[in-house]
């Protein structure tokens, strides 16, 4: 069954509305408006509210990079937010790049509930878990926060650094840091005989690794998955592999899985929303994960 799935109560964000190629999102208690390019729908609130609400609004010099234009010069560049589950609580540092984003992805917060979950139910003490094309590091910061030995693997070093910095405002320590390109580094662990109990891919529909290395979604997600069903423990683990890009399906995921790990075991599969407060609902991205546990 396809699960449709979206972070719950999370005091911190707020998608307040989406529409005209546009989106409408509180982190902690600054207003923004990004681009959007799924919300083809027409905004649930007038222009008007929009206008007074936010604070900052992108505007796009180019394809990939613009500006940000603050009805205020008081509203900082950079702020903290937090992130906390039944589990763990996390913080991070939030800035406004040239590239529209601010450090964090809303959406992955429910797969970091599933992370949490699991390595707590692990048998395996201090659990090794693996994140690829980690950017600054949610999925990282939680699986070390519920008590995993973490690596953390991404192309570009400001990034990495941006992530360490969230480890220190987070009162964590001993993530290990890789700047690499993510399809070397698993091939590298295979070689080594390495395992994980917890692996977590969230690649980009284009990429360049720290050498040049040109990652395509399409072209090379098949290979690497099957290097990475190689890694898992085979008595316990999880894997969550997601996806945002607009010519895939999770039913392209669940064949991708499938069939690399044929014998994988609870498997889900499904797309990842924000729900906006004015209504509408917001794609972003597609999934599938699975776990196993000692005895399961």
């Amino acid at each position: 069954m396809i699960q449709l799935l979206t972070p719950t109560y999370w005091e911190d964000y707020e998608l307040i509305d989406c529409g005209n190629f546009e989106k409408l999102e509180r982190f902690g208690n600054i207003i923004l408006i990004r681009p959007e390019p799924q919300a083809v729908w027409d905004k649930a609130l007038s222009e008007a509210e929009w206008q007074k609400l936010h604070h900052i609004k992108f505007r796009g010099r180019s394809a990939t990079a613009g500006d940000w234009l603050k009805k205020s010069p008081k509203t900082p560049d950079r702020w903290h937010i937090e992130y906390k589950n039944k589990d763990v609580a996390i913080k991070f540092r939030l800035g406004l790049t040239s590239f529209k984003h601010v450090g964090i992805f809303p959406e992955q917060a429910v797969n970091w509930d599933y992370i949490s979950d699991n390595i707590r139910k692990f048998k395996t003490p201090s659990p090794k878990v693996l994140n690829l094309f980690a950017y600054t590091g949610g999925a990282s910061l939680i699986a070390k926060a519920a008590g995993a030995d973490t690596t953390h693997v991404d192309s570009i070093k400001q990034v990495v650094t941006w992530a360490n910095e969230n480890q220190e405002i987070s009162g964590l320590k001993d993530i290990r840091w890789m700047v690499e390109d993510a399809l070397k580094f698993v091939k590298r662990e295979v070689k080594r005989g390495k395992t994980y109990n917890g692996i977590i891919l969230d690649p980009p529909a284009y990429g360049n690794g720290p050498n040049g290395e040109k990652w395509k979604l399409e072209d090379n997600i098949n290979e690497m998955i099957q290097d990475v069903i190689k890694l898992l423990d085979p008595e316990e683990h999880f894997l969550i592999l997601n996806t945002y890009s607009l010519g895939f399906s999770s039913v392209i995921i669940e064949n991708l899985i499938r069939n690399a790990f044929p014998q994988v075991q609870n498997l889900e599969i499904g797309e990842l929303y924000l729900q906006a407060t004015a209504g509408p609902k917001l794609p972003l991205g597609v999934f599938g994960k699975f776990f196993k546990n000692k005895g399961a």
